[in-house]
């Protein structure tokens, strides 16, 4: 018994933890996390404010936890499939989709990163600012290993990953507005807003020395 007790202790503290999160998240549907308090947290669960500070420090480490949730799964797929094999229409229908799938699945998180990007808790701002940033880097490394880009300056590589990077912000933020009945009017867009960029890329270097 003394062997499986902590595994069990541990599976529990997990899964309070992920209580934690799942009721902010629902409350934070109808609020900003500068205005959420614990204990409405605590109360959704059934837990005490004691228990809330075993896992996080306040809510602004909630908050942090809550955008390591939105956004960490992304790293890695952005880059990939920007410079996956295919030619570049088949590269922006990839990208784009990858944006909608993740929007369909994790609405409300998406919401909440929409809010918080310049919201009123400076330690949740930094923290989606530091995976955007992330992002940007992963995509200008993927980029800048391709052929196309092999005379570019890491400083314009940067500049493209963040382009796409912000087209990715402004996509999720375009698509939680619109809703299911203006899904595809976005989705247009937003291969029309892509392939501008590619063709601005395959001209950057023209006239150059």
């Amino acid at each position: 018994m003394s062997h499986t007790a902590p595994g069990i202790r541990q599976a529990q503290k997990l899964r309070t933890r992920q209580a934690l999160l799942d009721a902010a998240l629902e409350l934070l549907e109808h609020q900003s996390l500068s205005s959420l308090g614990l204990r409405e947290v605590t109360r959704a669960v059934g837990v005490t404010p004691t228990a809330f500070y075993r896992h996080f420090d306040d809510t602004a480490a909630l908050g942090v936890a809550l955008v390591e949730e939105a956004l960490g799964s992304l790293h890695g797929m952005i880059g990939a499939i920007l410079t996956a094999t295919g030619d570049s229409e088949e590269r922006l229908d990839r990208s784009v989709t990858l944006i909608v799938r993740h929007v369909q699945a994790q609405p409300a998180h998406f919401r909440f990163i929409a809010r918080e990007q310049h919201g009123g808790v400076g330690e949740v701002r930094e923290a989606i600012a530091a995976q955007l940033n992330g992002f940007a880097e992963e995509v200008a490394l993927a980029l800048g290993e391709e052929s196309g880009s092999a005379d570019w300056e890491q400083e314009d590589l940067l500049m493209l990953g963040g382009l796409y990077v912000d087209h990715m912000v402004l996509t999720t933020s375009a698509l939680l507005d619109a809703g299911p009945e203006g899904e595809q009017e976005v989705i247009r867009v937003a291969r029309r807003r892509l392939r501008l960029v590619t063709l601005g890329r395959a001209h950057w270097l023209d006239g150059t020395s």
